[in-house]
């Protein structure tokens, strides 16, 4: 039997009403703080032996580079590279899924999904992708993959670069739009502005590609009742498959918590109840177009292909994933792992062929348990089954004195076989996750 986290017999913690400086989006259990680099023994061993039977693999391609930073971005980013330090990264990540490629854990695996992310991965030129993906083709082909998906900054997109991001199979294309509004663009350093948005979109029908999702944040600084509604209707009017909407959060490392944690930011920004109220709007105007919850950030319209989401899903029920490039991060054979986070010291690793690890961690059975749970909350609906046979594990019984607690404050629902979220619950669905945590990893700092 597989154990359980104690549940926690404190109270839920208040609810917050300011937007707090460390503030995160959960997408990981336990938290990345408890990772270290005593554990990679640990990773070796797992991609020294073979992969855990009926567990699909995907892939990660981190592209880091950016015409700027955004003041509420806490990815790590480059602005100011020039071509041939563009290029030396990309024969590193190339090089670094080559020496994946060759480990027992990876060899001869397909790929369920891949995914360019970033950074802005359409910022490289089509000469530069299109040589990173020959190789890591030819190390690890993705032509079974269920999805391919690649992120986008409108500005940084031409006819020709979309032609051949379609052309190299490209089925999920996701546009960060995160506002119309150019004065708010601006505000919180994004490098497009709306026009960008739509002499881009006609491109993008052409070339059909399986979905397009357009990425929205509800609360940047400047935001009003106006301009998001103006910013609603303006994305219905583009009609994507699929509409995610993010909560502005502030983790440390942003320019906007500097500037909070400083006393120098001189806007307001909005509060939580200010931005669940925005999510609710944009969710409601959204399902009155006929578009279905996909998950608390993500609705979609109900068609077949364009509907799905094959790399969320994956993650969220514990398939292996390679994170490649500088600071991804891995999970693979019950093991997580992350690569060091300073450019010199990955491009030196590779350069020496040597996978660029910088910290792990082995996780238990019940850890992993716990992971997929609080990530399958994100989606709305928790199948009691799907635990007690992958598990072994009654996770209705074994939780009981949570969900009690959660469906006392109006945030879920136990139904027969299931938990099912609230409205309420799935505009806060990240508060509600540490409920869930090891008495251990409770307080302990996310990142």
């Amino acid at each position: 039997m597989i154990p359980l986290s104690e549940p926690s017999t404190t109270a839920a913690p208040p609810v917050p009403q300011e937007t707090e400086v460390g503030s995160v989006f959960v997408s990981n259990y336990p938290p990345f703080s408890v990772w270290s680099p005593a554990e990679l023994p640990k990773v070796h061993a797992a991609l020294d032996a073979p992969p855990l039977p009926g567990t699909p693999l995907g892939l990660y391609l981190h592209i880091p580079f950016c015409r700027k930073r955004c003041k509420f971005c806490y990815f790590r980013v480059y602005t100011g590279k020039d071509s041939t330090e563009i290029g030396a990264y990309l024969d590193a990540l190339a090089t670094e899924v080559e020496l994946y490629a060759e480990r027992p854990a990876v060899a001869g695996r397909p790929l369920r999904f891949v995914y360019f992310g970033g950074g802005t991965p359409s910022y490289v030129s089509v000469r530069q992708l299109t040589a990173l993906v020959s190789r890591v083709q030819a190390a690890l082909p993705w032509t079974g993959a269920q999805e391919i998906t690649f992120e986008c900054e409108p500005g940084t997109l031409t006819q020709s670069k979309l032609a051949a991001i379609r052309g190299i199979g490209v089925t999920r294309l996701s546009l960060g739009v995160e506002s119309f509004d150019d004065e708010i663009l601006r505000e919180n350093g994004r490098a497009h502005v709306s026009t960008e948005i739509w002499r881009v979109l006609p491109w993008i029908r052409e070339l059909a590609f399986d979905q397009l999702n357009v990425d929205l944040i509800a609360g940047m600084v400047g935001e009003t009742w106006e301009t998001w509604r103006a910013t609603v209707e303006k994305t219905l009017a583009v009609a994507p498959d699929s509409v995610t909407i993010y909560q502005m959060e502030l983790p440390y490392n942003t320019l906007y918590s500097q500037s909070v944690l400083g006393g120098s930011l001189g806007r307001p920004l909005p509060d939580w109840a200010t931005k669940r109220a925005w999510q609710d709007y944009a969710f409601s105007a959204l399902e009155a177009a006929g578009y279905v919850l996909s998950s608390a950030y993500t609705m979609v319209k109900p068609k077949g292909s364009s509907s799905s989401f094959v790399y969320r899903d994956s993650v969220w029920h514990g398939s292996d994933m390679l994170g490649t490039g500088v600071a991804s991060f891995s999970h693979l054979s019950g093991v997580h792992f992350q690569n060091v986070a300073e450019w010199s010291e990955y491009l030196a690793a590779l350069a020496a062929r040597r996978l660029p690890l910088g910290r792990g961690l082995a996780v238990t059975a019940g850890e992993r348990l716990t992971r997929e749970l609080i990530l399958q909350l994100k989606l709305g609906t928790l199948r009691a089954a799907y635990f007690r046979d992958k598990f072994g594990v009654d996770v209705l019984r074994g939780l009981a004195p949570v969900w009690r607690r959660l469906e006392a404050d109006g945030m879920l629902r136990v139904e027969s076989d299931a938990v099912a979220l609230t409205r309420a619950g799935l505009l806060q669905v990240d508060r509600l996750l540490p409920s869930f945590y090891d008495d251990r990893y409770r307080n302990a700092r996310y990142t």
